[in-house]
């Protein structure tokens, strides 16, 4: 019998994936000395190929890879992002710009130094500590260094597809990070300790720049930290407006659209469109000049994913992108996308360049002619497609209101009516009010059209009426981008006083019109006041920061 071939790997010797080339040395060695690394016993894999990390995650975290390519790998107990854990240290740098409360909650110094001190200890006690250095932004001229420093191959995979990543020479040449991730998940915060309510921590501490994570394995937690950090760096260094929204700019036009909305609401999945090229699918920066993408990547959510439904992001799920906790068939390992068994916040991360029209470099140098802002509205009352006034443009971006999904959330496990400012409370740092005149003045000074567009239910509410086929929002897009909607005759939707057109290529009437798409008038009715005052009794805490034209746009019916 001949003897079997074995790889060099195989046989574990470390040698094997030693790269002098991503070797730190001289400062950047003290540098991690100095943070509090023991340098005697832990291997730093720095931007470590990514055929490297899917097989650390495959021999050391049980990771499968796909029939695609793709690596499937699990964030184990926690599915989603833990709000109610994020935390912000209040400090004398920050204190003034932060909107302190139920979002940005407040830690002290002490505790945050007692946190970063366990997930050091316990990254210490690894024998592969991952470290991706990346950017943030895609504007050289506002963009930061992000290090992430972590202990899973998966995680340090994921950044790489998250972060914008940087040429052989732009990494010879990083020196020290403007931000530091510190990512223990795998280790319990300790709940005894001031402040901390549970075992997960995500902390951000801006003066010393840096997150710990402690107590979750949810990758996302690391995106939506760099995106925190932008959120307050842009406006208050940089002078910029940052925003949770997809973009995407037209082929023959030019014309740049921005889609704000929440996770669920279809940022992704409408922004990646076959006849217009992607800038971006989640966080951008409406700069002086234009409008550039933050990330190196997109994150999809998986649930329901098919070929026909969204071809440009099922084909980007190939070698070097990450499925997070999809399940899979073990004979053959397709993922299966419709099994919701382990969480209904499935997902796939990849490098923006595997949508085919991907924008590369992410940036544009164009303001944007459209703005979406996208809606789940769970109680069937909004309007697929409304067009907005500056004044309602103004009100529902402070309003942002939709409904939480399953699954984007810890313990969301249906439909959650619920009122996100900016389309973005859980990620904001400053007060929303600062992001709003910021976005009214570029508004104004650019003409850009607005429109608030329903993705949620149509016919009924959650449990009655259905979800807004995807072809019919596919189809008013394509009517805006095409221009054919502002030529449609328009009627006004009372309570509301929204503007909706009578027809659109492609959509049947009775659907643009909420009125006659439900069959029990007297619960439209009902749902429709309930919902006015809904965002009545949610805008109160604005009213005081806007001018009267802004404060009469929204509902009629007072509380």
């Amino acid at each position: 019998m001949p003897t079997p071939h074995v790889t060099p790997f195989v046989l574990g010797a470390n040698s094997y994936f030693y790269h002098p080339e991503n070797a730190f040395l001289g400062k950047d060695l003290e540098y991690f000395s100095q943070a509090g690394f023991d340098m005697d016993h832990v291997q730093l894999k720095r931007n470590a190929p990514v055929a490297e990390l899917y097989e650390d995650a495959i021999r050391y975290e049980g990771a499968i890879i796909s029939a695609s390519g793709a690596l499937i790998n699990f964030s184990g107990k926690k599915t989603g992002r833990s709000p109610k854990d994020k935390r912000i240290v209040y400090e004398e740098t920050s204190k003034d710009d932060i909107w302190w409360g139920p979002v940005n909650i407040k830690m002290d110094e002490h505790t945050f130094e007692i946190n970063r001190e366990r997930a050091i200890d316990y990254l210490n006690t690894r024998d592969n500590v991952y470290v991706f250095d990346g950017f943030a932004g895609w504007d050289p001229k506002y963009r930061i260094k992000v290090r992430v420093v972590c202990a899973r191959a998966y995680h340090a995979l994921f950044m790489n597809n998250m972060l914008i990543r940087p040429t052989e020479e732009e990494l010879a040449q990083f020196g020290e990070p403007d931000f530091v991730i510190y990512n223990a998940g795998q280790f319990p915060a300790n709940r005894f300790t001031t402040g901390m309510t549970s075992t997960t921590s995500v902390e951000i501490n801006f003066k010393r720049m840096e997150m710990v994570i402690l107590g979750t394995e949810y990758a996302g937690e690391m995106k939506k930290g760099v995106f925190s950090v932008m959120h307050y760096l842009q406006p208050v260094k940089f002078g910029q407006l940052s925003l949770h929204s997809s973009a995407n700019i037209g082929m023959e036009k030019g014309d740049v659209t921005l889609f704000f909305g929440l996770s669920g609401t279809g940022k992704t999945t409408l922004s990646a469109d076959p006849n217009r090229e992607l800038i971006g699918d989640d966080e951008h920066v409406w700069s002086d000049t234009g409008v550039f993408n933050i990330e190196g990547g997109c994150y999809a959510k998986c649930i329901n994913l098919s070929a026909e439904k969204e071809p440009e992001i099922y084909r980007a799920i190939r070698f070097g992108s990450i499925l997070e906790n999809v399940v899979f068939n073990p004979a053959n390992r397709l993922p299966d996308y419709d099994d919701v068994s382990t969480t209904e916040n499935t997902r796939c991360a990849y490098p923006i360049e595997y949508i085919p029209n991907a924008r590369i470099p992410c940036i544009a140098d164009q303001h944007p002619s459209n703005i979406i802002m996208l809606t789940c509205d769970a109680y069937g009352v909004l309007p697929p497609v409304s067009k907005l006034t500056s004044a309602q443009a103004q009100y529902h971006f402070l309003a942002g209101y939709t409904s939480k999904t399953p699954g984007t959330e810890d313990g969301v496990l249906e439909p959650i009516p619920t009122f996100s400012t900016c389309y973005s409370a859980p990620f904001i740092v400053l007060h929303p009010g600062r992001y709003a005149s910021m976005l009214a003045s570029k508004m104004e000074s650019t003409q850009a059209s607005c429109w608030l567009i329903n993705t949620g239910w149509v016919g009924g509410k959650f449990g009655t009426g259905s979800r807004c086929p995807l072809k019919y929002t596919r189809a008013i897009i394509n009517a805006i981008h095409s221009g054919s909607i502002a030529s449609a005759t328009y009627t006004t939707y009372d309570i509301f006083g929204l503007q909706i057109p009578t027809s659109v290529e492609g959509v049947p009437s009775e659907v643009l019109n909420p009125r006659m798409a439900w069959e029990d008038t007297e619960a439209f009715e009902k749902e429709r006041i309930r919902l006015a005052n809904m965002f009545a009794k949610a805008f109160k805490g604005f009213e005081d920061q806007v001018d009267s034209a802004v404060k009469s746009a929204g509902p009629t019916v007072t509380i």
